[in-house]
């Protein structure tokens, strides 16, 4: 049975999906949520839906083997990116090659990269006139989505969208398939 840990910096709207979509999987587990964020609101969503959590810090994530000896301790298999904003050190990257998936929400390799998150990915995308826009879940590797693609789906972009229209249409996106391609990429 594949357990999986969450990594999320923030709000957890796509956690709280993923969650709830296993939650009618009993094949596949969510047995932790990460953040690096004391007040991120998956923090209370994870509670919610009564799964553990845990927060590090900077010092700990990238100078110490603290979170990946958590990973290990609970026996977690995969690695699920859920807005999670900072680079994975080598130390996690290597204990999980090919075993960590992130979510984007744009059509890589446009709009990607450090800083490069959120609504600053909207806004890039209405600046540029673009005619669609979309998502891109993929493999993670040591730099910012550079990680193979595993899927993309995608949204038209009007001429009367803002960055808060279009994000909301990305929102869905991700809700229906982030989720389905999880399942698919951990049962293989």
């Amino acid at each position: 049975m594949p357990r999986l840990a969450i990594f999320a910096s923030g709000n957890g709207s796509n956690a709280q999906r993923i969650i709830e979509y296993f939650n009618e999987y009993p094949a596949i587990t969510i047995d932790l949520v990460l953040s690096n964020n004391a007040d991120a609101y998956v923090l209370s969503r994870a509670a919610n839906l009564g799964i553990p959590s845990a927060v590090f810090s900077r010092h700990t994530f990238y100078e110490t083997n603290q979170v990946p000896e958590m990973l290990k301790a609970n026996n977690i298999d995969y690695i699920i990116l859920a807005g999670f904003l900072w680079l994975l050190p080598l130390n996690i990257l290597s204990a999980y090659p090919g075993k960590i998936i992130n979510i984007h929400p744009a059509l890589l390799p446009k709009y990607g990269g450090k800083g490069m998150y959120g609504m600053k990915v909207h806004k890039s995308v209405i600046a540029a006139g673009d005619y669609e826009s979309g998502i891109t879940i993929h493999y993670v590797d040591e730099c910012y989505d550079e990680g193979k693609i595993i899927f993309q789906a995608k949204c038209q972009v009007s001429e009367s969208d803002t960055p808060e229209t279009l994000a909301e249409k990305v929102h869905q996106l991700e809700y229906r398939y982030y989720p389905e391609v999880i399942d698919k990429i951990v049962t293989m």
